[in-house]
């Protein structure tokens, strides 16, 4: 049982890993050993997130400036991280982004740019580590999913989509990847303090009261709140746990009121 938790020596890439859930996680797997690539279009504020945990955590990290849309900078960014490190042994999708309105008020556009963003990207990145991999005789692929992942809601049907869609794509990767010692999972974050919930909480009104009432914890989560459950997905001690999308939710996805 000793190390099974223990990422020293394994290199992991986080996409939208400079803020919010992303870096929680990033934060989290840093705790544990890993190095990092942090993936984002931000280099300011990916470069502070880098110095921050070079200095907190004494691990080596990158930072990575990537449109995770496109297959090309994925396929760059996949070069990148095996010159730097010579492996890659976890991929943690969180890229994402969010469009609310009501479903007859979106556009096309808006539809291509959620699904791309949030879906998308994530195959791409998969897609692009997985020589790397199974060459390597194994691997954590990881998903941020959501509580839309499960539920639906009035004004996110694009984000509730590509969030569905995340969680189904893990199970038929899981599938497929099997054979290659590869485990593919999806954490499903509850409401977490973060930018995007910020703006939620602006966007809908009474979201921070009917969230509290219905988290059996009381509270919303941190994205520190993630960093154990990154550390479980990402290390030996899940090597029987695939295909699973895990709530990290206080409860929320259990209560009934």
């Amino acid at each position: 049982m000793k190390g099974l938790f223990d990422l020293k020596g394994k290199v992991a890439i986080v996409t939208g890993g400079n803020g919010g859930i992303g870096l929680g996680i990033a934060r989290g797997l840093a705790s544990a050993g890993a190095n990092l690539a942090i993936a984002a279009r931000n280099e300011a504020k990916t470069a502070q997130a880098v110095k921050g945990l070079q200095e907190e955590f004494g691990v080596k990290a990158i930072g990575v400036k990537v449109d995770v849309k496109d297959e090309k900078q994925v396929k760059d960014m996949v070069k990148k991280v095996l010159d730097t490190f010579g492996r890659i042994d976890i991929l943690f999708n969180n890229a994402g982004t969010n469009i609310r309105k009501l479903p007859q008020e979106y556009v096309v556009d808006e539809w291509e740019e959620v699904l791309n963003v949030n879906l998308r990207s994530a195959f791409l990145c998969s897609q692009a580590v997985y020589p790397a991999m199974k060459a390597a005789g194994g691997g954590k692929i990881i998903n941020t999913g959501s509580m839309t992942s499960i539920f639906g809601a009035a004004k996110v049907m694009l984000y509730s989509t590509s969030k569905g869609g995340i969680v189904q794509m893990g199970r038929c990767l899981a599938n497929a990847w099997a054979q290659d010692n590869i485990q593919v999972n999806a954490i499903l974050p509850g409401f977490i303090n973060t930018d995007l919930t910020r703006q939620g909480r602006k966007d809908i009104p009474e979201l921070e009261e009917r969230v509290n009432a219905r988290t059996p914890a009381g509270r919303w989560g941190e994205p520190d709140d993630l960093a154990g459950t990154a550390v479980f997905l990402a290390s030996k001690a899940s090597d029987f746990v695939t295909g699973v999308a895990l709530p990290v939710d206080g409860g929320f996805s259990i209560a009934m009121l």
